[in-house]
């Protein structure tokens, strides 16, 4: 084998080993989702039985700098872990809505 097929075959699996990585951390990313909505549906189900608002202003305020903080410790970009975060709470907002309006438990 040549050097530069033996330098191509060693990229490949490596390439692939990395590929393998992502998709590990990737089923770690959805299930830990999944984990966190199911949590936040129970915060927006109690919100609606005593009548609080869908969104919590302070609450998401306190969560941005708290993200923004463990994301600098973690060497991550702290304004795509805000717009990470913005993302998940407008939908979870979003969800907090449609329980409200069924009237307290979402199904």
């Amino acid at each position: 084998m040549s050097a530069v097929m033996h330098h191509t075959s060693e990229a490949s699996a490596e390439l692939q080993r990395l590929r393998d990585s992502i998709d590990n951390l990737d089923a770690v990313l959805v299930h830990t989702l999944a984990e966190r909505f199911k949590y936040t549906q129970k915060v927006g189900e109690l919100k609606a039985q005593h009548s609080l608002p869908p969104a919590d202003p302070i609450r998401e305020a306190t969560q941005i700098k708290r993200l923004r903080s463990l994301a600098e410790t973690a060497k991550l970009d702290p304004d795509f872990a805000e717009k990470f975060l913005a993302f998940i709470v407008k939908e979870v907002i979003r969800h907090h809505e449609a329980i409200s309006t069924a009237g307290g438990l979402k199904n």
